[in-house]
């Protein structure tokens, strides 16, 4: 505050008298809601004395290893700080050094496969499924829900019953103002009609496929889909969980399956 700024502004000012206009400042390192906060103040001050339009508009940037973690404590103190510039945090992702991810196979030649563990968690959910999104009255997506590929969507404003998987105790009837399928067959090239792939001696019936979206669009529809949450699913300390649920019919299989699947015990 006692070089930086003041020697961007004698520049900034020499640039106005021959016609050019400076962008800002970047600041990167300090106190960077306090710092933003001053400069601001200082631009307005050059600009009600110098009377140069917008001087006080002038962009501030801020970076030096922002995360997450330090972008809500800023926005909690309040700051002028219109741009930050984050690299060190974003190309090497701090927070989850690995994607942990597993594919279960829940059908296989039309017939419905289901992995058991001692740990319910990892018990899968069998056979083809459509994937629903429920909204309620407020606009907010209160549930997911899904069900058997061959079941009838839920439909705007009929009550649809949606259980938790494996607790027999945990369901509601949710009644949407909204429905949403959340399931694309998405793959590089132009749609198609269906058409068999083989693979080894197990056939499938490739599915019906969708055009590739932009990553512009992607990116965008994410954004929407967070835009759409409720906050309170948002927030960053004790967010409420979103429920994801499955049908009464979706429910009473996958049941069905584990007793016929898992093997009795004999004591002797």
């Amino acid at each position: 505050m006692r070089s930086g700024v003041p020697n961007f502004c004698a520049v900034a000012l020499a640039l106005n008298d021959l016609g050019y206009k400076a962008v800002g400042i970047r600041l990167d390192s300090g106190d960077l809601a306090y710092l933003s906060c001053e400069a601001r103040k200082f631009f307005r001050t050059i600009e009600k004395e110098f009377g140069v339009p917008d001087f006080e508009k002038m962009s501030i940037t801020a970076s030096n290893d922002l995360n997450e973690e330090t972008l809500d404590a800023l926005n909690k103190q309040g700051h002028e700080v219109d741009a930050f510039g984050i690299g060190t945090y974003l190309v090497t992702c701090y927070a989850q050094a690995a994607l942990g991810c597993v594919f279960k196979l829940v059908e296989i030649n039309k017939q419905p496969r289901i992995k058991l563990s001692e740990d319910v968690s990892k018990v899968s959910i069998p056979c083809k499924k459509r994937s629903y999104r429920l909204y309620g009255k407020e606009g907010y997506p209160l549930v997911d829900i899904m069900t058997g590929e061959n079941e009838p969507p839920p439909k705007v404003g009929e009550r649809i019953l949606c259980r938790h998987p494996f607790n027999e105790s945990k369901r509601a009837y949710v009644v949407p103002q909204k429905v949403e399928e959340l399931l694309k067959c998405y793959w590089p090239g132009s749609s198609g009609g269906d058409y068999p792939m083989v693979f080894g001696d197990v056939q499938f019936l490739n599915k019906r496929r969708e055009d590739l979206p932009t990553l512009k669009d992607t990116r965008e529809r994410c954004i929407k889909q967070l835009e759409q949450m409720r906050p309170d699913h948002m927030r960053r300390l004790n967010p409420t969980p979103y429920k994801v649920s499955v049908s009464a019919k979706l429910y009473d299989f996958i049941h069905f399956l584990w007793l016929n699947e898992a093997p009795v015990g004999e004591l002797q």
